[in-house]
């Protein structure tokens, strides 16, 4: 397994997250603290010498998971859009639970759990006075939800990529961006099979395609012939092929590449379906495929659930 905080000469890093796009994250964390009954009996009648104790710990593991990126070197800062931190005393001890949710491009585990040892440790001291056996332990993460694991399903499309470009097909230069796709769709578990590459030729990029429609294959990605030159075709060839267009995904694709980069805008990328087979039109670059893959997987994989009359299942 690879460690993202080290790189290739094992010093320590932060990741970079600005190739992903920003969702919904939630991460939920628990510990206890454990304590003599007399203490929690001074506890829930509020009469510890330093006043509420649940209250300044709850305001002490909120302020914790807002400034986890100062006491965590690595972590990133992130906008915390909400915190919520609940108490339950149970026999002889205090369980603390933590939910913590953002809008970000990477997950809040370490703002939850932070959250729960910033809590605990203030219980402790509010109380230490008091109760020199305390103990804090259990501190763990739940769950977390989001980016990647916001989706999930069984489902995994066959998939096959077409390159389109007239000096790759002829050998004056090398395929990367169709490499990146196919590494991407086989990474995520699907079978790739084909990955061609043909010139900007209309016909032959209508054969190809209407070949792989009539196989069965049921994703296609295509790489190249979006753009404004006199060759780039891909969109006038395969647009009119489909049967229904998909305008949630091209949205998503523009609003990711135009956040990066301002020549997106005069990307002709498009989305839709030839009967049950999805084709996205992706630009030529390899910065688009590696962006489309971060956008689409594997929330599109959801869609061949839907296709297979699974319903709206994740």
């Amino acid at each position: 397994m690879e460690l993202t905080h080290l790189d290739s000469s094992g010093m320590v890093r932060m990741v970079d997250v600005s190739g992903k796009p920003p969702s919904r994250r939630e991460a939920e964390a628990a510990g206890w603290i454990s304590m003599q009954p007399e203490t929690l009996h001074l506890l829930e009648g509020d009469a510890m010498p330093k006043g509420n104790v649940l209250a300044a710990a709850r305001i002490a593991g909120i302020q914790a998971a807002k400034q986890t990126a100062s006491l965590i070197p690595l972590c990133h800062q992130l906008n915390l859009s909400w915190v919520d931190i609940q108490f339950d005393i149970v026999d002889t001890r205090i369980d603390i639970s933590v939910t913590v949710r953002t809008r970000e491009s990477t997950g809040v585990e370490m703002e939850a759990l932070t959250a729960v040892s910033v809590a605990a440790l203030t219980i402790y001291d509010m109380c230490k006075a008091v109760d020199k056996q305390m103990e804090i332990g259990g501190i763990t993460l739940l769950k977390k939800s989001g980016g990647k694991q916001q989706t999930s399903t069984g489902c995994r499309p066959r998939s096959s990529v077409l390159v389109m470009s007239d000096s790759i097909s002829a050998g004056m230069g090398t395929d990367r961006s169709g490499a990146i796709l196919r590494d991407g769709l086989e990474s995520a578990g699907c079978a790739v099979g084909d990955v061609v590459i043909v010139p900007d030729e209309p016909a032959e990029i209508g054969e190809t395609i209407d070949s792989w429609v009539r196989d069965g294959i049921e994703l296609i990605i295509t790489s190249g012939g979006t753009g404004l030159g006199p060759r780039d075709l891909a969109i006038e060839t395969l647009v009119p092929r489909f049967t229904r267009r998909l305008p949630g995904v091209e949205q998503a694709l523009f609003q990711w590449g135009q956040g990066k980069i301002r020549t997106a805008m005069l990307s002709r990328l498009a989305a839709g379906m030839i009967g049950q087979t999805m084709v996205i039109c992706l630009p030529g670059s390899t910065g688009a495929a590696a962006d489309a893959l971060e956008v689409l997987l594997p929330g599109i994989f959801h869609a061949f659930s839907m296709i297979q009359g699974e319903g709206h299942k994740s």
